[in-house]
Parts: C-alpha cells; sequence; structure tokens
C-alpha cells in the first residue's frame, strides 16, 4: 500500500476537507448542552426527555456503523461520507422545523445518521494514505477538530441565540455542511477497493474483528469510559452546571466552552507527542493503563463536591478521559488496511452505543431518584455514582484481559 500514500500537500488538503466535516459534526453533536434550557422551556422537557433527545444523535450514529465500515472497505471514504451528508442536511432542516418532542427527535436520529462518517472516514482513509507513524498524530489532530467544533457549540450559540433563534441557526448549519461537501468533492481522492473487499458480503470479515482479544478487552472501556466522557461533554456537563452547581444558562455556556477549549487542546497535545511516545514503547495499552486512573479521581470529585463542583472540574474529567481516546486509533491500526473501516466502524458502533445508553440512563436515573425522594443534586449525584461503578468494572476488564492483545 506504500503507493497509495499521499504527497504531504496533498494530504493537508485532504486533512481540511474532512476536519471542516468533522467540526460541523461535532457542533450538531454538543449543541444540545447549551440549547437544553431553551428546549427545556419551549417543549417542557424533563431530564429523561433530555436525555433521549441527546442520546437520539448517538442512536442514529450507531445505527449505521456496521454497515458503514463495509461501505468505507469497498467504496472509499469520499463516496460514504458524501452520500451521509446529504442526510445530515435533511435533519438539520427537520430539526428546524419541528413543532413537537417527536419531530426534534427524529430530526436528531436523522443528523446522528448523516454525520455518522465524518470520523470513520478520514480514519479509514489516514490507514492508506498516511505513513504509520503520522496516522496517531492525524487522527488526533482530528479530534480536536471535533473539540473545535464542540467549541463552537458553547458561547457563540449562546450568542447568537437571542438574535436569529435556535431554528435558524440549523438552517445555516444544513448551508454549512453542503459547502463541506464541496470541499471534500474537490479534495479528496477516489478510493481503490482490494479485491478481498470487493469479493466480501456486508457482514463478511466481522467475525475477524469481533473475536480478536485486543478488539474485546477494550469494549467495556469504550462503551462506558468513552462513551460516558461523550455523554457528559455533550449534555450532562450543562445540566449538572444548571442544576446542581447553580450556575445561570450564560454562565453554563461559558463553563462548557472552557471545558471544550480543555479538551481542544489534550488532542492538539496528543497529536504533537504520540509519535514520540510510540517509538519510546508508550503505546495505547500502556497510557490508558496509567491514565484512566486519574480520571477516576475526578470522577470522585465531581460526585462529593455536589454542589461546590466548578466547570473546571468538568474540564480535567474530559481531559482526563482523553486517555480512553487512544484506544480507537488504535483498533484501526491493528487490522490490516482492507479491513480498517470494519474494524473502526465495530468499535464505534460499541463507543456510540454507549453514549446513547448513557446519556439516555443518567436522564432515567435522575428522573427515578427524584421520584424517589432524593434532592435534585442528591438525584444527580446519585446518578454519577452508578455511571462511575460501570467505568471502575470497564477498566478492571481492561486490566484483566489486556495481556491477551
Amino acid at each position: 500500500m506504500t503507493n497509495d500514500i499521499l504527497p504531504r500537500r496533498t494530504a493537508v488538503w485532504v486533512f481540511v476537507a474532512f476536519a471542516s466535516a468533522y467540526f460541523l459534526s461535532a457542533l450538531l453533536r454538543a449543541i444540545t448542552a447549551t440549547l437544553s434550557p431553551t428546549l427545556t422551556l419551549e417543549f417542557g422537557l424533563q431530564a429523561r426527555d433530555l436525555g433521549l433527545l441527546a442520546g437520539g444523535y448517538f442512536f442514529g450514529f450507531a445505527l449505521t456503523q456496521l454497515l458503514m465500515g463495509h461501505w468505507l472497505d469497498r467504496y472509499g471514504p469520499k463516496k460514504v461520507v458524501l452520500s451521509f451528508l446529504c442526510v445530515a442536511v435533511l435533519g438539520s432542516l427537520a430539526f428546524s422545523w419541528a413543532t413537537d418532542f417527536s419531530g426534534l427527535l427524529l430530526a436528531r436520529v436523522l443528523i446522528g445518521v448523516g454525520v455518522s462518517a465524518c470520523l470513520m472516514a478520514p480514519l479509514t482513509g489516514y490507514r492508506r494514505w498516511l505513513a504509520f507513524e503520522q496516522q496517531q498524530r492525524a487522527n488526533a489532530w482530528m479530534l480536536m477538530t471535533g473539540s473545535f467544533g464542540m467549541l463552537a457549540s458553547t458561547l457563540p450559540v449562546q450568542w447568537l441565540l437571542p438574535t436569529i433563534g435556535w431554528r435558524l441557526m440549523f438552517v445555516g448549519l444544513a448551508v454549512l455542511v453542503v459547502l463541506s461537501m464541496a470541499l471534500m468533492t474537490w479534495q479528496v481522492p477516489q478510493w481503490r477497493a482490494p479485491e478481498q473487499s470487493q469479493q466480501a458480503g456486508i457482514w463478511a470479515s466481522y467475525a475477524d474483528v469481533w473475536k480478536k482479544p485486543y478488539f474485546r478487552s477494550l469494549m467495556p472501556m469504550g462503551f462506558f469510559n468513552y462513551g460516558g466522557m461523550i455523554a457528559m461533554q455533550t449534555l450532562w456537563a450543562g445540566p449538572w452546571m444548571v442544576k446542581v452547581s447553580g450556575y445561570t444558562p450564560l454562565e453554563a455556556a461559558t463553563g462548557l466552552f472552557w471545558v471544550n477549549v480543555g479538551m481542544l487542546v489534550t488532542f492538539w497535545l496528543w497529536g504533537m507527542v504520540t509519535p514520540t511516545l510510540t517509538k519510546r514503547g508508550y503505546h495505547a495499552n500502556r497510557l490508558m493503563t496509567y491514565g484512566v486512573p486519574l480520571n477516576f479521581i475526578v470522577q470522585l470529585a465531581l460526585i462529593l463536591g455536589g454542589a461546590e463542583t466548578s466547570a473546571w472540574l468538568w474540564a480535567l474529567f474530559c481531559m482526563t478521559s482523553s486517555f480512553v481516546s487512544l484506544a480507537q486509533p488504535a483498533v484501526g491500526m491493528a487490522f490490516p488496511p482492507a479491513l480498517a473501516g470494519r474494524a473502526l466502524s465495530a468499535y464505534n458502533l460499541v463507543m456510540f452505543l454507549g453514549v446513547f445508553v448513557v446519556q439516555w440512563g443518567m436522564g432515567l436515573m435522575i428522573d427515578g431518584f427524584k421520584a424517589s425522594g432524593l434532592s435534585e443534586i442528591a438525584a444527580f449525584q446519585s446518578a454519577l455514582s452508578v455511571f462511575f461503578a460501570c467505568c471502575l468494572m470497564s477498566y478492571a476488564y481492561f486490566l484483566k484481559h489486556k495481556s491477551d492483545t
């Protein structure tokens, strides 16, 4: 596959084209955290409704992963991502037209389906188009681009909200997605599918992915630790700041802004240091083994701190969770290029099912604990405690089975 390595200038433009779409997908993913006070008032949402609404994006995302993995390997990143983004445009417009909760939920599912290839497509392409030592850097910087999108979903959205309203905002996002599609049409190269991908059926070779010990050792942490981090960053950190810490909606949006600044810097640093760390023997497994416990300390501080917690602690939660993000590109590199799309998509399926379950599950638990007589603050703390226990068990499973990789 060495003849597929792109020249530096071409590779930069391919990265920029893919990054533009991933920026918008991350913005659409996280915008519900900033809009949650507005949507709650306008549509009379409860915590479980808010969790289901935010999770609908990830449910749509998860629906496509296995089929998309096959299509990425066979048809290539360009064709797949452009086809999917047409659905994202439709979903964004549908969200802007929604008149009830059902309409909002359906639109969020469509958006999730539409942007579900925005990270897997470039990761599949980079597996073939970039030299091995540059793949971790490109992957980390794609996540950094996502942090830019999440950053844009905080204070900029809060500032625009009184001026143009959330409905017109989604129309504008649909237009930006179309412009991103035009850039990818111009810059991303065509795909030359391996012969075995052309002959294989849709479900072929997924058995080879699921039965690999390395993949299985990462599944619980991908579901709870990584999926849970995204669930908190894109939804529950905002309501926690408002209902537990007592922030105003503007203060919460400002807090989310700094949370995403922290993630942006974190992924930039990962992109800078991972090639060097890899050469020195600090691979993903080793970094996760020593780094994930730092996140558990932060989770305990959040649970015990309750009303005294700040946005900075949520920023630290997300930053220390980033150790688990190293598993995603590591999965792609653990398989041959012909299987990379399916391996990445299978892991993505696990991860985004986790986001959906944690986002909706947190809402159900918060409502349930409140119904049992707990105060709102205690209900949030209890729900986060259950999540913390799941993360601990997932890490224990990883430690037990990582030697089988």
